[in-house]
């Protein structure tokens, strides 16, 4: 650039010492051609979109109907797609039951769809593979419940032996009105049914990546079963853990088990389809650890995560910032790509479309490899504002199309066996 830019300089002194005539003629040549040259190049001023950007949306069946019937679903993809959203995170294993059907769950549960109406007969996933492939949508199936059930599921009532408990015995865990219980992440059977659903999604399915989040982990205050302190004991000469569940060893220990058992998803995954991304969307590090034993951070440095979608979900402006300047983010950016989830709303939470956007520019400016919202009916139906003024505003966020991060090229380089 600098040379070609010295040589026009050169050209224009040059004709500036012949004739008026030829002066202004090769001034003007040079002038359009540098004119020429330099539009050839994005403006930078005009500060557009990246062309390549994650720009994403989980679809769940929680104060959802979006997956409940083929044609909304249908038209819900190719409105994202028209709105320039270039990837989905649709649940497949939520309340229980898996929204596929599945062989696997057929013969734990006793059954293989969610028997909601407008679930059943149906193959949710293949729909959204199929319709998304052809609105050239990223389909990245969201194993959303992970290890979490509802206390009154079928898997619950079928497998109480799968149940972990608090140390005073107790099972049921709140999760807002609802009654969950967690099944025990450390029993080889549990495992062993979990893997066994992911393989079979990964298997059986052309999708681009699977993802898991915090129910991958266990809240810290469960644990206390019978198998997983027997476990301990053995592994500890015979000491029994800690009554204080955030004792920082008996933390440590349950998350590395824990890890561990996604070292082998990890592999299962790739053996079964080299090129299926594995991505986590959990919470910032410090929540993921305490509170659900997901130590996010040390599987992205063992290499065992090839997207991370952080879910920050905050309305402070300068918490929000801060978040996305924490080490373990930044450390995690310098290996793979890092994208940030942003909250749209939710059944009795309104965001306005003005907090979203505003976020999302924080979010560009710190060049993340993109966003995802949670959750698809808060985009604009679930909203005090209206669709128009919805699906305006992200218009304006997304004005023209991006492609969907190729993030197995070249961004694997964690620091493997740390």
């Amino acid at each position: 650039m600098k040379r070609f830019l010295k040589r026009c300089v050169e050209v224009v002194v040059w004709n500036w010492g012949q004739s008026r005539k030829q002066a202004f003629f090769g001034v003007m040549v040079v002038l359009s051609t540098i004119a020429t040259f330099l539009l050839s190049f994005p403006i930078a001023a005009q500060n557009l979109p990246a062309t390549s950007e994650l720009r994403g949306v989980w679809l769940t069946n929680i104060d959802s109907n979006v997956l409940f019937e083929r044609n909304r679903l249908n038209n819900a993809l190719q409105r994202l797609d028209e709105l320039n959203f270039n990837t989905v995170y649709p649940a497949v294993w939520n309340w229980g039951y898996t929204l596929y059907p599945s062989k696997v769950a057929a013969k734990v549960i006793g059954r293989s769809l969610d028997p909601t109406p407008g679930l059943q007969g149906r193959d949710m996933l293949k729909e959204i593979v199929d319709t998304g492939h052809k609105q050239g949508l990223t389909v990245i199936p969201w194993f959303e419940f992970g290890f979490m059930a509802p206390a009154d599921s079928l898997l619950a009532k079928n497998r109480p032996q799968w149940l972990t408990n608090r140390s005073n015995g107790t099972k049921i865990v709140k999760e807002g009105i609802h009654d969950r219980v967690w099944l025990n992440p450390f029993h080889p059977d549990v495992q062993k049914f979990i893997q066994d659903l992911i393989v079979e999604i990964v298997r059986n399915y052309d999708i681009d990546g699977i993802q898991f989040d915090d129910h991958f982990g266990l809240p810290s205050e469960l644990g206390y079963d019978a198998y997983t302190v027997a476990l301990y004991k053995k592994e500890h000469g015979g000491k029994a853990p800690s009554k204080n569940s955030k004792d920082p060893e008996w933390v440590r220990w349950r998350a590395n088990k824990i890890t561990d058992f996604m070292k082998r998803v990890f592999t299962a995954i790739k053996t079964t389809k080299k090129n299926c991304l594995v991505s986590v969307a959990p919470n910032p590090q410090r929540f993921s650890y305490e509170y659900f034993l997901a130590d996010w951070q040390k599987w992205e440095r063992l290499g065992l995560v090839e997207e991370l979608v952080l879910q920050i979900y905050r309305d402070d402006l300068n918490v929000f910032i801060k978040e996305l300047e924490y080490p373990e983010v930044k450390a995690a950016r310098s290996h793979i790509p890092v994208s940030i989830g942003i909250i749209t709303g939710l059944k009795n939470k309104n965001i306005p479309i003005t907090q979203i956007q505003t976020q999302v520019q924080k979010v560009r400016d710190r060049n993340f490899a993109g966003v995802s919202f949670f959750f698809y009916e808060t985009l604009w139906n679930l909203s005090k504002e209206s669709a128009a003024v919805r699906q305006a505003g992200l218009q304006k966020m997304f004005p023209t199309p991006a492609n969907y991060p190729n993030l197995l090229a070249g961004w694997n380089k964690a620091v493997k066996g740390q």
